[in-house]
């Protein structure tokens, strides 16, 4: 499929999206799997910012967020997303597009509970995008959720993840004198059959 060592190996997309990411674990020096997530607002405005993607399953990507967030009023309001993943170190990276629907049950609430206690409070500490007086405050409210929540907290109801379902998935390698290598999966529909086509630089 590739003229290059495998880049591309396999018929799965989201197979290869792991293994890159394995890769890129190996190479990146901060956070391999941050992704800039992309949404759009009820005017039709985009807006993106960079979010941890928390696991590649065999048909989705998953991110946990705040559901009160401006990232998360937004995709409740579309159904969809888009994310870029750019690894510098290995010269790669992967595109996708989709449909997304909540994470709200037993796997949302298992990462939870994986995440060290501060974060956990710190969830329930920040209303996120609003308005925030002080860095004051903030700890304030953390301390006011220390003693309420003590050192088991529950998940949030407000507090969950997203599963991104991709229509769409492109990945690009570098290559000498702006000659890249880019296939792009394409489908008309989830549990439809991807089409592979490889894409001019």
């Amino acid at each position: 499929m590739t003229d290059r060592a495998g880049i591309f190996a396999g018929e799965d997309p989201f197979e290869i999206s792991r293994q890159w990411l394995a890769e890129a674990e190996k190479t990146e020096p901060n956070d391999p799997n941050a992704i800039a997530l992309a949404t759009v607002d009820s005017d039709g405005m985009p807006n993106a910012r960079m979010v941890l993607l928390k696991d590649i399953e065999d048909d989705a990507f998953v991110f946990y967020t705040n559901y009160e967030s401006a990232k998360a009023r937004e995709i409740d309001s579309s159904q969809t997303a888009a994310f870029v993943m750019h690894w510098k170190s290995l010269r790669r990276q992967i595109r996708v597009r989709g449909t997304v629907t909540r994470e709200n049950g037993p796997k949302a609430d298992e990462y939870y509970q994986s995440r060290s206690l501060k974060s956990r409070l710190g969830a329930w500490a920040s209303k996120q995008s609003q308005p925030l007086s002080s860095r004051g405050a903030l700890m304030a409210e953390v301390a006011k959720v220390t003693a309420l929540k003590g050192l088991q907290p529950d998940r949030p109801p407000f507090w969950g993840g997203f599963r991104i379902t991709p229509v769409e998935i492109e990945f690009w390698a570098d290559g000498a004198a702006r000659l890249h290598d880019r296939f792009r999966w394409t489908r008309a529909a989830e549990n439809e059959t991807w089409v592979l086509t490889r894409l001019s630089p």
